[in-house]
């Protein structure tokens, strides 16, 4: 696989993922659920407005 082909699919990953995680806040608006994430080593519990 050339470098080429490496950086793509490393550029495909990284889209697939910023469209999940809109995905998941999406969700968690129409279910008006909270969401637990990470932020600076501490876990916090966040609506989805706030992120």
């Amino acid at each position: 696989m050339s470098e080429k082909e490496i950086l793509e699919m490393q550029r495909l990953i990284d889209e697939g993922i910023v469209l999940a995680q809109r995905r998941l806040v999406e969700r968690s608006r129409l279910f008006k659920s909270t969401l637990v994430v990470t932020r600076n080593g501490h876990v916090v519990e966040l609506q989805p407005d706030e992120i």
